[in-house]
C-alpha cells in the first residue's frame, strides 16, 4: 500500500537550495529538533528541523511512490459526490462482492458474518483464481472484470469502484439433549429481560416434548437446577445484571490480545459520545443535546481533534476530527503560554504553513500527527465510504474495535469520564449521566451556544488536560514517574527517534466534504457567505468540464 508519509530521520534526503542533501544526524535539543545535513561534496550543514521542513528552500525527496495532491485522479470526496443514488447503491453492492472475494465475508470482517457466510467458494484456503471465477459466474461478468474491481478496491477503497465517467457440557443422551436445549433458551434471552430458572426449565421441557422425547427420559427438577448451574458458567443469565450478561455474551471466541503503542502517531483512537450537558442552538435559541467526537493519540493521550455537533453526528464530522489531526486549529489569543503546543520542531511546523486556512499562525492548540492506524468502533460515521477511501489512499489503516467492547478504546472512554467530572458538571445545563442523576429542569439552564461549548472544551483540554500527570502515562525504566500528555509526547519523540510526516500537506483537504459550486468573477457563494482569493484567478467564469459545470470545493464546517 502506498503511503502519504515519508520518514524523516538519518538517511532521509532533501533538496536544499537546488542540491541533494542527506540527514546524517538527528537530535532533539532544548531549542527544538536539529539535523546535520551532508551534501554531495561532503560538506556538513546544521539546521533546525523547523527550518528544514518549513522553509521554501528545502523539499522532501520521497523514497518511493505515493499519493500527492497534484495527482490527476479525483479525490474520493469528488468521485463519491458525483454519484446518483442508484450509482451509490451499485458501488456499495459491488464493494460487498469484492470484500467477499478477498475475505469470504461481505462485511470484510469475520466478526460480522451474514447468514451462510463464509460460503464454500470463498472459504479460507480457496485460491484467489477460484474465488475470481466463482464471483464472475455469480454476477455474470468476466473474470477480468472481477480482478479489475479487486485491484481498484485495494488501491482506492469504495471510491475505486465508482463508474468511470467519460471526460474530464453430561454423558446421558437425554441429559445432554436437555442441556443443549436449555442453553438454547438461555441464549435467546441475551437481549431480553432476565428470566427465572423455573421458566427456562419449563420452556426446555416443552421443547423436548415437542421433539418426541419421552417424559420419563427427562431429568428431574433437582437435576435440571444442577444443570443450569453448570450452564450459568458458560452463558451467564440469572446471577449478574442483564447488561453484564450481554457484555459477557459478546466476548470474542478467539485469543485475547492488546495493542501496545510504542510512539506518537502509531494508533489514533476515535469515538463519539453524547455529552451530559445541554447547549443552545445559535439560530433558534432552543436547547438541544450535543455529541462530542474526539480523536486521541493512544501513546500520549493527546487530543488531536475535537468536533461538537447536535445529535446526531455525521460521517463528515468524523472526517473533520481526523482533518484536525493533520492540520491543528490555532491556539486561542488569550490562552496562557503553557497551553500553546510546545515547539517540538516536527509536529506543528510540518503541517501548518503560512497560508493555512486558519490564517496567520499563532501556535497550535494540539499536536499534529499523521496516524499509522485509526482505531474506531463500528459506527457508520467512522466506516463511511468517504473516510475509508481517503484512509486507503493515504496508507492509513482503519482498524475496527470489537463489537460492544468499550475497553478496546479504554483511554478515550476514560477521557469522556474525566471531561464530565472535571468540567461539564460545573457548567449550566448539566443533566447528569442518567435519569436518576438529572435535575428538575436542566434544559432550562442551558446557557452556552454550540461554538462556545466547543471553545470551552478546547481550552480545558489545552490548559488542563494536556498538562496534568496521568496515572497511565509511565516510563517502565523510571518507576513512580507520571507524565502529562505533553511530556509524554516529547518522551515518545526522543524514544522513537522519528515521527511520520506528510509528503504533501495539502493531502489533508481530502478529509473534508466537497460542495460543487460555480466560480463567478467575484468568487464562490456557499452557505450565504462569499469566498474569494487569488487561487481562484485562473478559474473565474470557467466551467469545470463535468456534467454540471461546477467545481469541487473542499469545505471545513
Amino acid at each position: 500500500m502506498s503511503r502519504a508519509t515519508v520518514r524523516v530521520g538519518v538517511g532521509a534526503r532533501f533538496s536544499y537550495d537546488g542540491e541533494v542533501v542527506e540527514v546524517v544526524e538527528f537530535a532533539a535539543t532544548q531549542a527544538g529538533g536539529e539535523v546535520v545535513l551532508k551534501d554531495g561534496r561532503g560538506r556538513l550543514l546544521r539546521l533546525a528541523v523547523k527550518e528544514l521542513l518549513l522553509s521554501d528552500r528545502a523539499r522532501i525527496i520521497p523514497d518511493g511512490p505515493g499519493p500527492a495532491s497534484d495527482d490527476p485522479q479525483d479525490t474520493a470526496a469528488v468521485v463519491l459526490g458525483q454519484l446518483s443514488n442508484a450509482e451509490r447503491e451499485q458501488v456499495l453492492e459491488r464493494a460487498v462482492h469484492v470484500r467477499e472475494v478477498l475475505t469470504g465475508f461481505g462485511s470484510g470482517s469475520e466478526e460480522l458474518p451474514a447468514v451462510g457466510e463464509p460460503r464454500a467458494a470463498y472459504a479460507a484456503g480457496e485460491p484467489m483464481e477460484s474465488r475470481y471465477a466463482a464471483k464472475a459466474a455469480e454476477l455474470g461478468v468476466a473474470v477480468r472484470t472481477v480482478k479489475r474491481w479487486v485491484a481498484a478496491f485495494r488501491r482506492d477503497g469504495e471510491a475505486g469502484l465508482a463508474p468511470v465517467r467519460s471526460g474530464p457440557r453430561s454423558g446421558h443422551r437425554a441429559a445432554e439433549a436437555w442441556a443443549e436445549v436449555a442453553l438454547e433458551v438461555m441464549v435467546e434471552h441475551t437481549g431480553q429481560s432476565k428470566p427465572s430458572r423455573k421458566m427456562v426449565i419449563e420452556r426446555t421441557r416443552a421443547r423436548l416434548l415437542a421433539r418426541k422425547f419421552a417424559e420419563e427420559d427427562l431429568p428431574s427438577r433437582a437435576t435440571a437446577y444442577r444443570l443450569l448451574e453448570d450452564l450459568e458458567r458458560r452463558h451467564p443469565t440469572f446471577r449478574l445484571s442483564t447488561k453484564r450478561n450481554r457484555d459477557i455474551a459478546a466476548r470474542p471466541g478467539g485469543v485475547y490480545g492488546k495493542l501496545r503503542p510504542t510512539r506518537p502517531g502509531e494508533y489514533l483512537l476515535m469515538d463519539t459520545n453524547r455529552l451530559d450537558v445541554f447547549a443552545l442552538d445559535p439560530v433558534t435559541l432552543q436547547w438541544l443535546q450535543v455529541e462530542l467526537t474526539v480523536a486521541m493519540d493512544w501513546y500520549t493521550r493527546c487530543v488531536c481533534g475535537i468536533r461538537i455537533t447536535p445529535v446526531s453526528t455525521k460521517a463528515v464530522d468524523a472526517s473533520v476530527a481526523l482533518y484536525q489531526a493533520f492540520r491543528p486549529r490555532p491556539a486561542g489569543k488569550d490562552w496562557p503560554a503553557h497551553a500553546v503546543w510546545p515547539e517540538h520542531g516536527i509536529p506543528r511546523s510540518v503541517l501548518i504553513d503560512r497560508t493555512a486556512l486558519e490564517g496567520p499562525m499563532r501556535g497550535a492548540a494540539s499536536p499534529a500527527l499523521v496516524p499509522e492506524t485509526v482505531l474506531v468502533d463500528h459506527g457508520k460515521v467512522f466506516v463511511s465510504e468517504h473516510l475509508t477511501s481517503v484512509c486507503r489512499r493515504l496508507g492509513i489503516s482503519v482498524q475496527p474495535a470489537r463489537l460492544r467492547t468499550g475497553r478496546d478504546k479504554g483511554p478515550l472512554e476514560r477521557f469522556f469520564l474525566t471531561l464530565r467530572e472535571d468540567l461539564l458538571q460545573a457548567l449550566p445545563g448539566y443533566k447528569g449521566p442518567d435519569l436518576y442523576s438529572r435535575g428538575e429542569r436542566p434544559e432550562g439552564e442551558a446557557f452556552f451556544f454550540l461554538h462556545e461549548l466547543e471553545a470551552i472544551i478546547r481550552e480545558w483540554v489545552a490548559c488542563v488536560y494536556h498538562h496534568r500527570p496521568h496515572t497511565s502515562l509511565v516510563d517502565p525504566s523510571v518507576p513512580g514517574l507520571r507524565m502529562s500528555p505533553a511530556a509524554m509526547f516529547e518522551h515518545g519523540l526522543n524514544r522513537a527517534g522519528y515521527i511520520e510526516v506528510p509528503r504533501d500537506p495539502d493531502l489533508a483537504f481530502e478529509f473534508l466534504r466537497v460542495e460543487r459550486r460555480k466560480i463567478q468573477h467575484y468568487g464562490i457563494d456557499l452557505d450565504a457567505r462569499r469566498y474569494n482569493g487569488a487561487a481562484l484567478d485562473p478559474y473565474r467564469g470557467l466551467l469545470s468540464g463535468d456534467r454540471d459545470g461546477k467545481w469541487p470545493i473542499a469545505v471545513n464546517p
